[in-house]
Parts: C-alpha cells; structure tokens; sequence
C-alpha cells in the first residue's frame, strides 16, 4: 500500500540522520542491552553499525519503493545472523538488538514531526512494525540454521575422535583427544539393540536420540556415544558402576529390547582394549542365547576363555558341522544352554513340547558325537557354538 505524501516527506527528512542513528544504537542505545557491553569494540563500530545504518537506509526506502526488502534487503541481516552464531553471540541478544534499533528510530521519527504530521507518523510507524516481522524472521532463520550446522559438525568431529579413540587408530597421548576432555578412568559400555529392520530412518534416529538422552540423564554427565541402528559403543567420562536397571531404562526409551556389556577403564590408555572386551562380552551372550540384561566379564568368564582362538579352533568349531544345515538344531542348543539344560525352560522358551526338546537334543549328540550329559560336552559345544559365531562375523 502507497504511503501518502505527508509520510514519504516526513521520511525523507530523516535521511540525513542515518549516520547519526547507526552510531548512537551502536555505541549509545544497545548499550544497555545485557552482555552488549562485553562484546569487543570494533564489533560494535564495524558490524553493528553497518547493520544498523544499513536497516535504517532499508526502512527509508522501502518507504517509496515497496519492493526494497524483496530485491535483497535481508541478505546483510542474515549474514550478520550467521555471523554472531559463529563467534557464539546469543541469540536474545541479537534480536534485541533488532528490536531496540526500530524503538531508536520510532524516536527519530516522533522528533522530528511536527503538527499536523500525526497521521503521517502513524503511517511511517505501521510500517515499521510490519518490516521488522521480516527482519526478526530472517535473522532467526539463519542464526538457529548456522547453529544447528555448527552443532552438527562439532558432532561428527566429537564422534570421529571417539572412533578413532574406541577403535585404536588415535593413540591416547594424541593432542587432538584433548578435545574430548577425557582424565582419568571410565566406563566403556558395548549396546545391542534388538531394533525392528522394517524401521524408517526417521524412526531411527528418534530412537537413538532418545536411547542417548536417556544415557546422559542416567549418568548425569553427556556421555560420547556411537550409537548405530543395532546397538553401538558408549564412553562415559568417570568412574562409576552402570545402575542394574540400565537395558530396561534404554529398552524403555528405545521401545525395543537392549543388552548392555559394561567394562571399567581404569585410565584413556585402557579404553581401546576395554571396548574390545565389551564388545566380545555382548557377541558371546548373543551367541549362548543369554537373554538381554546387563553383563560384565565375570558373568561369562568361562564363555569368553572358551571362545579364544587357538590353533585347535576350527576342529572345535566342526564339532557342530554335522548340524549346520538345522537350524531348528541349533537354536534348540543354544537356548538349552542358556536355560542351564532345563529341558522344561527349554522347551517353554521355544513353544516347543519337552519331549520334542529331548528328540532334538539326542539328534545333535548322534550327529556330532558330543555327549550333552556330560560336563566335558556341554563345555565342548559352548565353545563350539561361540567359535562358530566368531567365524559367521569375520
């Protein structure tokens, strides 16, 4: 909407206080904005001032020509928006900035009208507020989408580090690891999550946000986490003990079911081997068909001596060759093993009859020779079971 004359006449006398305007927000109005002060000088006479001279030169013309702000007149605000998100500047502060600089020129504009002008001056200011909708818009935009780029390259650096550390290829003495703020001992955590594989990416990543927010409430600290669609490796920067409850707080927060392998570094140089350890703790009690829960290497520390590799290795692990094409054999091996041979728990977990448990069990010791009744044979077929798992993930 065309202003009227009386408007575009009382805006032209401001022109020549423009200069004048921009230096009194930057050094004289702002000033009295919270955390303005501290920020360095030449910020606030270069950057400041320029935007500010350049959002009264707007505002003026845009009084006569409607189309000012369309042709480009944001670009210097995001720029500066931009900008202050980089060097950290709050955001508050910046949009007060804003804010503060229409008031000053609303004053400019109410000082030098005179009688007779008052419809005009309603006119100029209706105006006013109407651009600044566009500035304030423009400025958010841009300022929380450089954050939110920044936060997520900080991210993958931060987890670049955490792999490098996790997987060995950044020794401990580096100086890039300073970055992650790591002294002393920590907890090294190893997760499996039974996730669904129809999940959509959308679907994963909010239950991964939310299996990490649920770490960093548990442990009171933000923990430097790995986390991928099944399960992921996870640091925490201190000595503690993971609370016994931790797979079902995660299961809660990820909606699926999760098994935990906790191992203590006591120093950054042990976190590397520790994660290793962590990792193997989860691989064994998947492969004995443990039941999801939390578990340390005392709780499988006959399983993980017994799937060390030797030179004899892969005889054991033929042990179960004879089977291998049943895997209705197998799995009823696996979960009888975990049951502690009950072949009722058994057959309870696989909806099975016990007497078809018993048919099973008696077919894997005809074919393979191993006496399941027998202690020398059940250690043969743990063994034989996690051996065989090792070689399917190689």
């Amino acid at each position: 909407m065309a202003l009227s004359p009386k408007a575009r006449s009382l805006a032209a006398r401001c022109e020549p206080r423009v200069n004048e305007l921009a230096r009194r927000m930057a050094r004289e109005s702002f000033e009295e904005l919270p955390g303005y002060a501290e920020l360095p000088d030449d910020v606030k006479d270069l950057e400041i001032a320029a935007t500010a001279r350049h959002g009264v030169r707007l505002f003026l013309r845009s009084v006569s020509e409607s189309d000012a702000v369309r042709a480009g007149g944001h670009r210097l605000f995001r720029e500066t928006a931009a900008q202050g998100a980089e060097e950290g500047m709050p955001l508050q502060l910046l949009l007060r900035t804003h804010a503060h600089g229409v008031y000053v020129l609303w004053q400019a504009l109410r000082d030098i009208a005179v009688p007779g002008e008052e419809g005009a001056l309603i006119e100029l200011v209706d105006l006013l507020l109407r651009s600044h909708q566009g500035v304030v818009g423009a400025v958010t935009e841009t300022y929380l989408d450089e954050r939110t780029a920044l936060e997520a390259e900080r991210r993958a650096h931060v987890r670049s580090l955490v792999r490098g550390l996790l997987d060995g290829m950044v020794p401990p003495g580096h100086v890039l690891l300073d970055q992650l703020c790591l002294e002393g001992p920590a907890l090294v955590l190893a997760l499996g999550i039974d996730a669904d594989s129809d999940e959509t990416p959308v679907g994963v990543r909010r239950r991964l946000r939310r299996v990490q927010a649920a770490l960093d409430h548990t442990f009171g600290v933000e923990v430097l986490a790995l986390l991928e669609t099944r399960g992921g490796r996870v640091i925490v920067p201190m000595e503690c003990r993971p609370p016994d409850d931790l797979p079902r707080r995660l299961a809660r927060a990820g909606g699926c079911q999760v098994r935990v392998a906790a191992v203590q570094a006591t120093g950054l140089e042990e976190v590397t081997e520790a994660a290793r350890t962590a990792t193997e703790i989860l691989r064994i009690t998947r492969a004995c068909g443990i039941p999801p829960g939390l578990h340390r290497l005392d709780d499988v520390l006959l399983e993980y001596h017994l799937s060390r590799r030797s030179e004899t290795s892969h005889r054991i692990a033929a042990l179960l060759d004879p089977v291998a094409d049943r895997p209705e054999l197998l799995e009823t091996l696996r979960t009888h093993l975990a049951h502690q041979q009950d072949r009722r728990a058994t057959a309870a977990a696989l909806g099975l009859h016990p007497n078809t448990v018993d048919n099973r069990l008696a077919r894997i010791g005809e074919q393979t020779g191993i006496d399941l009744s027998a202690p020398r044979g059940t250690a043969l077929a743990i063994a034989a079971l996690l051996l065989r798992d090792a070689d399917c993930e190689l």
